[in-house]
């Protein structure tokens, strides 16, 4: 009996994975802080970084954004939706701005600069309500984080513009209602403001979602309650998150085998699930995407996020030498004169060729990268071991690592100075050199005859090859006069 009951168990943690490994899952990540009428949020990017790396890691499709435009945002949540229809699971994470107008909720681009109740409405930012409903209406389990709380800036300004009129501009976040299968969580309660947390850390909500949202066997309302317990405590109770569910059945975003093993027994199934990762994964999947970059804030997110992790000593000391300036002294070097949009503007191979490489240019590159220190074979053909060097110095420059160039970029590295070549060039190879005179020569001694050089080698035996032919000249030289003075 007792073997029947482990083979059972067994199988049943087997069908489990292969299930998972079916599910559909996607995600929508998306942080929005260099706003261009008002005063910037220094988190939401590094926010929206974090959670996309958390979900990646759990098996999520992400659609990752940041600093977004009204156009751009909108593009985003067209490939959400598409993506989104029929998933097993879909996520919509957003921090940022936000505002509520008369009980509905909207989401802020950065260029949006509202002075009316009509500009909210009528484009400059994205209804909460219909967006969910048009981009993941047809997911069966939907989860919802909104760290879009904060203190509003443009409530004033709409206020003043409606002297005629009542408007309803409620600080914080409207109260939401859940459909079926949906779980809805706001960083702290309706119109309340939540905290922005330290600059360059993540806020106090998104820190506590990727702290427990993911943990192996922990069910996703049971991870809610822990994220509250964590943010109450870390505000001094002075922010609550708050959310509204409508789950039909348990949610595991990362499963483990005793989830699996009870729902069987049990005789329920979990909504959705996604296999394990290993232990681990996570983090070095974080650190990964942060560990060469020059912007302290994104190291400092990995620190908040894995205070006692891994790489945490490796982290410390690249924020010390990059505060210190001791990191890319030579980009700093090279970066004057370099177009600002050089280091913004990604690279891709439709910008790449839109260069005009051919093969002498391409190999020209590969030169000069090498040149510089970033070794790469001088082919003419840019191949993964160029694309991976070619990365190396975007990434030392800078400029963003895609491993294809852009126009900006070629005209910047064209500009760089090359180091002087250790050989001599080819003009100067049929110019005498002197030899140095060896150091016993008596003083007033004639130097030793210099070496000739030649342009074409004499053969390897080239000094028999000459003793030869000098006595062979002499011989005829003799028989020759000799024949004449006769």
């Amino acid at each position: 009996m007792r073997f029947l009951t482990i083979t059972l168990s067994l199988l049943c943690m087997v069908l489990t994975a292969e299930a998972a490994r079916a599910d559909r899952r996607v995600a929508f990540v998306v942080g929005n802080g260099a706003y261009k009428s008002v005063a910037q949020l220094p988190n939401p990017p590094v926010d929206a970084k974090a959670m996309a790396a958390t979900l990646r890691n759990v098996g999520f499709d992400v659609v990752e954004g940041t600093n977004l435009t009204r156009d751009k945002m909108t593009e985003k949540l067209l490939d959400f939706g598409r993506k989104a229809q029929g998933a097993d699971i879909a996520v919509f994470y957003y921090a940022g701005h936000g505002i509520a107008i008369a009980g509905t909720n909207y989401l802020l681009p950065v260029d949006a600069d509202l002075k009316s109740e009509m500009d909210v409405k009528l484009g400059s930012a994205i209804n909460i309500d219909v967006t969910l409903d048009q981009t993941m209406g047809d997911a069966k389990v939907k989860l919802v984080f909104l760290d879009a709380c904060r203190d509003n800036p443009f409530a004033a300004k709409i206020k003043s513009n409606s002297p005629t009129r009542s408007v309803s501009v409620q600080t914080g976040l409207a109260e939401m209602k859940s459909g079926e299968g949906t779980l809805i969580a706001f960083a702290t309660g309706p119109g309340q403001t939540a905290l922005d947390g330290d600059a360059g850390a993540n806020s106090p909500f998104t820190r506590a979602l990727i702290s427990h949202i993911a943990q192996p066997g922990v069910e996703i309302q049971q991870a809610m309650t822990s994220v509250r317990a964590q943010v109450n405590e870390e505000t001094n109770k002075g922010q609550l998150p708050w959310g509204h569910t409508n789950l039909i059945g348990a949610v595991y975003l990362n499963p483990a085998a005793s989830p699996a093993a009870t729902t069987a027994s049990s005789g329920t199934t979990p909504a959705a699930v996604v296999a394990s990762p290993v232990a681990g994964e996570a983090e070095l999947e974080f650190w990964r995407s942060v560990k060469d970059s020059n912007k302290p804030e994104e190291l400092n997110a990995y620190l908040s996020t894995y205070p006692n992790g891994q790489f945490k000593s490796l982290a410390m000391a690249r924020i010390a030498s990059i505060e210190s300036g001791a990191i890319n002294t030579a980009t700093r070097n090279v970066a004057k004169g370099v177009d600002p949009a050089t280091f913004t503007e990604e690279g891709t191979q439709v910008s790449e060729d839109q260069i005009g490489l051919d093969k002498t240019k391409r190999r020209d590159i590969q030169r000069r990268l090498t040149g510089l220190g970033f070794d790469t074979k001088m082919t003419g053909v840019f191949d993964d071991e160029t694309r991976a060097v070619m990365k190396r110095w975007q990434a030392a420059r800078g400029y963003p690592a895609t491993g294809f160039m852009t126009k900006l970029q070629h005209k910047a590295l064209l500009a760089e100075p090359q180091p002087a070549p250790a050989t001599a060039a080819v003009g100067d190879e049929a110019k005498p050199r002197r030899a140095k005179p060896a150091g016993n020569v008596a003083a007033g001694a004639p130097p030793p005859q210099a070496a000739p050089v030649y342009r074409n080698p004499p053969p390897q035996d080239n000094a028999g090859n000459a003793a030869g032919a000098a006595f062979i000249g002499g011989m005829m030289g003799g028989v020759l006069g000799s024949a004449l003075r006769r």
